[in-house]
């Protein structure tokens, strides 16, 4: 057994502990209550996904929290592959939530385009809605090019929003940004909202959020501006939420209020 996995092993125990009432892979979904995925290595800590449910069994929130130590030990330069690092975080299985399949975090340690805007350390939190198998299929190479450039019917994408050029990324799709928002309006990037696409369709949602604002542990909600319509049905969030809990230690970053479409 590798020293990642003892560590993990522990954590996710460490995890339950101060959760009683939460599970880990439990044999049965709750009604109501918080239903935890698989925890996962990240920095000198762990993450994981998790899924809030009402009383009524219908999901009201979903995200990633992760822990305090989480945010050291992390990869200090780029991978060799890729503009940046990838932890991927499947859904609680007990919990699943359409139209979500699972979950990346991508850890920038320099940032990324454009430059002055993005270009310092953040995390991209990825809400994907196709299986990593077809993420994974997106090349950016050749043909895929054309299917990066297609885009969803107007009404799928929050008007206001836009394509811009070199937002293509491979193992991901193409990020849809708000001009309005305040990194666009001389203010600093602290945290956005982007949607992303591949081949005519909405395949992702993702909150996009700094290391130095997580370290700052404010706690922020922000609503999201929706489309005219929907392309898959599901389940979609009117906020995002970023939060720092000091008994725990942890950081959440969640998707909120979601309402069936």
């Amino acid at each position: 057994m590798s020293k990642n996995t003892v560590l993990t092993a522990i954590i996710s125990l460490a995890i339950m502990v101060c959760n009683p009432g939460l599970s880990i892979g439990a044999d049965s979904s709750p009604r109501s209550g918080k239903t935890l995925g698989e925890a996962k290595i990240l920095g000198n800590g762990v993450a994981w996904s998790w899924v809030e449910n009402n009383s009524e069994g219908n999901p009201i929130a979903l995200g990633i929290t992760f822990s305090e130590t989480a945010l050291s030990g992390l990869p200090e330069n780029l991978p060799s592959d890729a503009p940046g690092w990838e932890y991927e975080l499947p859904m609680p299985k007990e919990a699943k939530v359409a139209p979500y399949n699972h979950i990346v975090m991508n850890w920038n340690p320099h940032g990324h385009i454009p430059p002055g805007i993005y270009d310092v350390p953040h995390f991209d939190f990825h809400l994907y809605m196709i299986t990593p198998r077809e993420r994974k299929n997106i090349t950016a190479k050749g043909d895929d090019i054309a299917r990066l450039n297609k885009k969803p019917p107007a009404r799928y994408v929050p008007t206001g929003y836009i394509l811009p050029d070199g937002t293509q990324e491979a193992r991901m799709g193409s990020h849809w940004i708000d001009p309005s928002a305040p990194e666009f309006n001389q203010q600093p990037f602290t945290r956005t909202f982007i949607y992303g696409s591949y081949n005519g369709m909405v395949t992702f949602i993702e909150p996009m959020i700094t290391k130095a604002f997580l370290e700052s542990r404010q706690d922020v909600t922000e609503s999201i501006k929706q489309p005219e319509a929907f392309q898959k049905p599901g389940y979609y969030p009117t906020q995002y939420s970023v939060k720092y809990d000091p008994v725990r230690k942890e950081y959440t970053v969640a998707v909120e209020g979601l309402i069936f479409r």
